[in-house]
């Protein structure tokens, strides 16, 4: 160990989490690395639902799903539905019964213990957007008309029609007459669904919720939400996350004080990828700028939203790269940006799936997880990124960026690390004011001299932790 290492306290090196900012306004979440899977998907289970109970979801413990989590360095587990629905997850039917076609609610609580057992938090994905025609709610609405209880659950046209002949027409999500939009300016339906959560938090200790399509959630009914996650949080003693599905325009809209505590990071994702492929680092440099600078008129800056190269409504980033080369240091920019990371189960091994209707190339069946260098790759990410306080804290600024290199800072305190991607097939020589004449790169191990010149090897990515 380079000797000027040697002042980091043990625990601090393996968990990510600065001494002075202990036990702060800290949780979780901010340090984690989040894998994600799509459980309908990876456990092979049939694209409607059959009514027959098979505990598929186990397969996440007997398969070693949750040992290569471990081993990948993951901290945290994003589950997909895995609630009662007729078809892909999201046409929910009942809140509180497990898919059957993953199981029983016993096997979705094995899986979080197990997971629990390595170390891992577990999200679940919070549909309370809409629901499937068949919920409960729903289907009294279309038995008993004007005179259900339920009718103001939903935005109900009695003057209308729908597709099916109800006899009246529906708001729904993105106009898909099988996905039914819930009504929140309803508090019986909100008071409800607060139930489910808390019911989910007794019933399967699970850590935090992502919020399918947040975006379209109304901010009252979000601030409703973080209240509810709040009250869970001090019953728990430990953050009660809220993860927000969110696509463009100012995510402080729905992310912030009483809303959610973070929201998928698109706008960075086509900047990720279309820089790599154009050989513009410009365009996802003015991504990472605009969001986490220091300028006055940056959106997010000391926020982590949830950083990603594709998951389950996306292309794979092995299909959408031109050059499947550029996986290694594209992957080395997705750790060491402002944020959270996030990997999309198989894509650690660079598979491919194109988006097709119904989405179902995007969220194969696997069998056991693999392993190659591109996961050796990630792994090695993932515990550098465990070791430094300015990767997972720390503020940005540009150093340098051309076609197809970027070099950038984070500090925190006074940990440094210089961080420089080449996308492109030749060497590099990057200079730039480093601030100091050695460093030492996170990811490797190895020593590194300033002076002269920074050579960069094709297709590569350094964290370069400086001297003080």
């Amino acid at each position: 160990m380079v000797e000027w290492l040697a002042w980091r306290p043990l625990d601090a090196v393996r968990t990510g989490v600065s001494p002075t900012t202990r036990g702060a306004t800290m949780s979780w979440y901010e340090p984690s690395f989040v894998y994600q899977v799509y459980p309908l998907g990876l456990c092979g289970a049939p694209h409607e639902n059959d009514g027959v109970t098979v505990p598929r979801l186990r397969k996440l413990v007997d398969d070693g799903w949750i040992d290569h989590m471990k081993r990948l360095g993951a901290t945290c587990l994003m589950l997909n539905p895995v609630f009662q629905s007729l078809s892909h997850g999201y046409d929910t039917t009942d809140y509180t019964t497990v898919d059957c076609r993953l199981g029983t609610n016993d096997d979705l609580r094995f899986v979080v213990d197990a997971c629990h057992k390595a170390g891992i938090r577990v999200l679940l994905d919070g549909v309370f957007n809409h629901v499937g025609r068949e919920f409960f709610a729903f289907r009294d609405v279309r038995e008993k008309g004007q005179q259900s209880r339920y009718a103001g659950w939903f935005n109900i046209d009695w003057n209308g029609n729908s597709e099916f002949n109800d006899g009246f027409g529906y708001e729904t999500w993105a106009s898909v007459s099988t996905l039914v939009k819930l009504n929140h300016g309803n508090f019986e339906l909100n008071d409800y669904l607060a139930d489910v959560i808390r019911g989910w938090v007794r019933d399967f200790d699970i850590d935090g919720l992502r919020l399918d399509v947040a975006y379209c959630l109304d901010r009252g009914y979000l601030g409703y939400l973080r209240q509810i996650a709040d009250g869970i949080s001090q019953e728990r003693g430990e953050k009660f996350v809220l993860v927000g599905e969110t696509m463009f325009g100012d995510y402080n809209q729905w992310m912030g004080d009483g809303l959610c505590d973070s929201v998928t990071n698109y706008e960075a994702y086509k900047g990720l990828w279309s820089s790599f492929n154009s050989a513009n680092m410009h365009e996802v440099a003015y991504a990472l700028e605009r969001q986490s600078g220091s300028k006055p008129w940056d959106l997010y800056t000391g926020k982590h939203l949830l950083d990603f190269l594709d998951n389950h409504d996306v292309p794979r980033i092995a299909t959408r790269l031109d050059d499947k080369r550029q996986l290694k240091p594209l992957y080395g920019l997705l750790f060491a940006m402002c944020g959270v990371p996030c990997v999309y189960y198989g894509s650690e091994w660079g598979i491919e799936g194109e988006q097709h209707y119904g989405d179902y190339e995007l969220r194969p069946a696997l069998d056991a997880p693999e392993w190659n260098d591109l996961t050796d790759w990630v792994a090695a990410l993932a515990h550098a990124r465990e070791k430094s306080d300015a990767i997972v804290w720390g503020d940005y600024h540009e150093l340098q960026c051309q076609p197809q290199q970027l070099v950038f800072q984070r500090c925190h305190g006074d940990e440094r690390v210089i961080v420089a991607i080449n996308a492109s097939a030749e060497p590099a020589v990057a200079h730039f004011d480093a601030g100091c004449g050695r460093a030492v790169d996170l990811i490797t191990g190895e020593p590194h001299d300033f002076g002269g010149g920074s050579e960069l090897a094709p297709f590569s990515a350094y964290w370069w932790l400086c001297e003080r």
